[in-house]
């Protein structure tokens, strides 16, 4: 609802000023104040009042939801975490009281990610990874060419631009958000079409964390079959591990391996986008943390000294991920998901149906 406008007078206030506006201490007569933002019903109940108003603890200011936050991000850290879980307990917070952290939480997400991924690697043999990445590979090629066709000729039927059809393409093709963040600055994306593209492939993370386990369950996937799969299907690198993790140690290795070994292929998309695009001097960003990952894998196959140190951080690095996937559910309101719209969300449904689906067909029949 707009302000409310004061009537008309001989000396009234300028049309589209507020009513009662007068000036405050230290406003000069005739300045005009920054008005107050106006708030929804939601905002005005006694709950959300609770939940943000101010309280001293230990002879500083905090307010209700930061303590519950802090304390569900504690949580996270206990055995009795998962990553799933980790995710919902953010989902609710996002809808509830919020992320009261949002700026710091962003920040930290990426890095905490790629420390938990390299971490990861100090539990994985080099000579298991090699084998599954080369299973992987025809798959990893296959899928990223197709998605990207798909996404194209898709994106003209829905009537999307060129960029957020692309992004969502890349996104879906190779790693998720690290995929469309490389891409965008090629594209030169403005800062709408990039929060779309996002926030598709973000809601359907989360919606892949929870489906897959349960779908692998049910069709009896063995722990290769399904680590190949989370690495194919599934969109972010986070997700990815998380849904993984939750089916096996096996399945984690595979599905780490893949996915990584797919997140490269950031760098020739991105350079392809830019012949495409006809975007001159673009210079491809390297997903550097992935070396660290390979580091670590050959420090812990070769290096015999190291290994019984590997279980403590293969743990940690667990424990990592499970605090970043709550990181980007706290992120996740309401509020983001309507903003994205109808269309980039039926272009993105439709991509990763077609490469689950077609994915978990051909490695049902031929591994």
């Amino acid at each position: 609802m707009a302000p409310p406008i004061a009537p008309p007078g001989p000396r009234g206030p300028a049309p589209g000023t507020l009513a009662n506006s007068t000036p405050g201490p230290g406003v000069a007569q005739g300045a005009r104040e920054t008005p107050a933002p106006v708030l929804g019903p939601a905002e005005t109940t006694g709950f959300f009042r609770a939940l943000h108003t101010s309280r001293q603890l230990l002879g500083h200011g905090f307010a209700l939801r930061q303590i519950i936050f802090v304390l569900f991000g504690l949580f996270c850290l206990t055995p009795w975490a998962s990553p799933p879980l980790a995710l919902a307990l953010g989902l609710v917070l996002a809808q509830t009281s919020g992320n009261p952290f949002l700026s710091q939480t962003k920040r930290a997400t990426a890095k905490l990610l790629q420390f938990s991924v390299v971490g990861l690697g100090f539990g994985m043999n080099a000579h298991a990874a090699v084998q599954a990445g080369r299973e992987g590979l025809l798959f990893t090629v296959v899928s990223i060419c197709g998605t990207l066709t798909l996404g194209y000729f898709a994106g003209r039927w829905l009537g999307l631009g060129r960029h957020v059809a692309h992004l969502i393409s890349c996104g879906t093709a190779i790693c998720g958000g690290s995929a469309i963040a490389a891409v965008g600055p090629v594209l030169r994306a403005q800062d709408g079409e990039m929060s779309v593209a996002l926030g598709t492939v973000f809601v359907l993370n989360v919606v892949a964390l929870f489906a897959f386990p349960p779908i692998g369950h049910a069709l009896a996937l063995t722990q290769n079959q399904f680590g190949l799969w989370c690495a194919i299907a599934i969109h972010d690198t986070s997700s990815v591990v998380g849904a993984a993790a939750a089916y096996g140690d096996q399945a984690l290795q595979v599905a780490t391996t893949v996915k990584l070994a797919r997140a490269l292929w950031i760098i020739p998309v991105t350079v392809g986008t830019a012949l495409l695009f006809k975007q001159p001097g673009v210079k491809a960003k390297v997903p550097y943390f992935i070396l660290g990952f390979i580091a670590a894998m050959l420090v812990n196959t070769f290096v015999p000294a190291v290994r019984p140190l590997g279980p403590i951080i293969t743990h940690l690095a667990k424990i990592g991920l499970t605090l970043t996937l709550f990181f980007i559910g706290a992120g996740l309101s309401v509020r983001v998901v309507k903003s994205v719209g109808g269309r980039p969300y039926l272009l993105g449904i439709l991509l990763w149906l077609v490469v689950s689906t077609a994915s978990l067909y051909v490695i049902l029949h031929t591994i």
